[in-house]
């Protein structure tokens, strides 16, 4: 049951219609694995701790450079080579001692990665790697959990969320044949920091509305945001009858 000390602390989220007692209370029983921690990871972290997400399962085997910093706001000077999911943790233990928060310090692929995608019940993708997506939204598939999906690159930014059991298209049927341009990396071409903080917290808005059962989440739907432009449009994901992932003949 929620705590008097809880209800003050989340007492703005409580408020409002729909949310109420109930939705704050599904968040504290909740359970989020977030695969990456860094420029969209990290804002992802924070702001489901701060929400009030009982569970955080943080995953991360990259440790924290210099030109992290620029986005990356988990981390700071002082974290420097340090693992990135034990960074965010402690940044994340110092804002809410009511989250707990289990260091994953690998990159998940095969069991382990299932096992993770079983724990939780959301997991939130915040990779830079097309593979990643591609094995968690299989993962996500097999053990019947939603995945919250965001990129971010330049200045322009997206967000989706899949969930077989809604019969929503997966992340593959949106690319069936890979990503367009597997050099498009931060690394590679550069990135505005305040993007991937706006994306980062549209994918925890769209787990707390998932997770609490409150306001309308981007089910098989993609945001598209051009900052550059400050221009954003909603696109409807079709789902592919023949996908390799999905498809009722594969599963």
């Amino acid at each position: 049951m929620i705590s008097d000390q809880q209800l003050l602390r989340y007492s703005r989220q409580v408020m409002l219609p729909g949310f109420d007692v109930a939705g704050q209370q599904r968040l504290l029983d909740s359970c989020v694995l977030i695969v990456g921690l860094g420029g969209l990871g990290s804002p992802a972290a924070l702001y489901l701790a701060a929400a009030g997400v009982g569970r955080l399962l943080l995953a991360d085997d990259d440790v924290v450079e210099l030109s992290n910093l620029q986005r990356q706001l988990a981390h700071t000077e002082a974290d420097l080579g340090s693992n990135k999911a034990d960074s965010a943790a402690a940044t994340i233990a110092a804002m809410n001692s009511d989250t707990q928060v289990t260091v994953i310090r690998q990159r998940l692929a095969g069991d382990s990665l299932s096992e993770q995608v079983a724990a939780a019940d959301l997991v939130l993708d915040a990779s830079d790697s097309f593979a990643t997506r591609l094995a968690l939204n299989a993962a996500c598939i097999a053990q019947g959990r939603p995945l919250v999906s965001g990129a971010a690159v330049r200045s322009e930014g997206q967000v989706a969320v899949f969930d077989s059991r809604r019969g929503t298209a997966c992340y593959r049927c949106v690319y069936p044949q890979g990503e367009q341009d597997e050099d498009l990396s931060c690394s590679e071409s550069g990135v505005l920091a305040p993007i991937v903080g706006i994306i980062g917290s549209m994918e925890a808005l769209e787990a707390v509305k998932l997770l609490a059962g409150f306001g309308e989440p981007l089910l098989g739907r993609m945001l598209l945001l051009d900052g550059w432009s400050m221009q954003s449009r909603v696109i409807t994901l079709q789902k592919n009858p023949d996908c390799q992932a999905c498809s009722s003949d594969r599963r």
